[in-house]
């Protein structure tokens, strides 16, 4: 069996070593040996990361992620929630579509002000109706500086 080194695993897969070492922590990969300290793992723990990859881009958790290996350490892919995540992102592609068109015709539009260009306000109308309003998140410098007023 050819052991990859855990320098090599990170060259050639492109993850740091804290983040392959978090992943064996989590249980998302496996190493099986040791040379001195560095860990060893088989060659196929590169097509794992992988899968781990392509998960993450398409936006499933890493504990979501390890919920797709069986207890062996095989695939199992929850066919439902593939089909859930591929709709997600078919209405988030929808979404970014009219944001483009929004922005390529106010780049364009020759209208005197914005708001007077019926096509600008159809697109701004589409663009609310996708969402509710969600008010900006603070973030935790901006939470102490307003406790300390």
């Amino acid at each position: 069996m050819d052991l990859l080194d855990i320098g090599t695993v990170s060259e050639r897969s492109g993850v740091p070593p804290s983040a392959l070492r978090y992943y064996e922590e989590i249980g998302l990969i496996r190493s099986v040996a040791r040379r001195g300290l560095r860990r060893q793992f088989a060659a196929d723990v590169l097509l794992r990361l992988s899968l781990i990859d392509l998960g993450r881009t398409a936006g499933f958790s890493l504990a979501e992620i390890a919920g797709m290996f069986s207890g062996d350490g095989q695939l199992d892919l929850p066919r439902a929630e593939l089909h859930a995540k591929a709709d997600a992102l078919q209405r988030q592609i929808a979404d970014l579509r009219v944001l483009r068109d929004a922005l390529r015709h106010v780049a364009d539009c020759s209208a005197p002000s914005h708001l007077e260009c019926p096509k600008f306000r159809k697109l701004m109308r589409a663009a609310g109706r996708r969402r509710p309003y969600q008010p900006p998140q603070r973030t935790a410098a901006a939470k102490r500086r307003g406790a300390e007023a």
